[in-house]
């Protein structure tokens, strides 16, 4: 899968790329919202997996960003979030799955299998 991460805090980004290239996905990676939107426009992923709060663009502004637009509102989106998880799950609209911080990282590289599954049977 191709998968975007959005993430500002650089050993949690770190972290997540590494496990997810380990698990054999293509991985890119965006330091805020605002440069996650640029990359998923260019990139087409799977899925996006980002944080909540990010400078310039929050995770919540980047997924209300994508669902407003046609082409890429149906790509799956995971938050992973310290705080904010609450509000995010109030929101199924735009997000898939929530994982609050810390997570474990097996029981994420779980789900992006399944959303991957799922988006191969569509």
């Amino acid at each position: 899968m191709k998968i975007v991460v959005a993430e500002d805090e650089f050993l949690i980004a770190d972290m997540l790329v590494v496990s997810l290239e380990e698990a054999g996905h293509e991985v890119h990676d965006a330091p805020h919202g605002a440069d996650a939107l640029k990359l998923v426009r260019t990139l087409d992923p799977d899925l996006v997996i980002t944080d909540f709060m990010m400078p310039l663009m929050t995770g919540l502004e980047l997924a209300e960003a994508m669902k407003a637009e046609n082409s890429l509102q149906d790509i799956p989106i995971i938050l992973v979030s310290g705080a904010q998880g609450g509000i995010a799950r109030s929101r199924t609209d735009l997000f898939d799955l929530v994982f609050d911080k810390p997570y474990v990282m097996d029981h994420l590289l779980t789900a992006v299998a399944g959303l991957g599954k799922e988006k191969g049977q569509r």
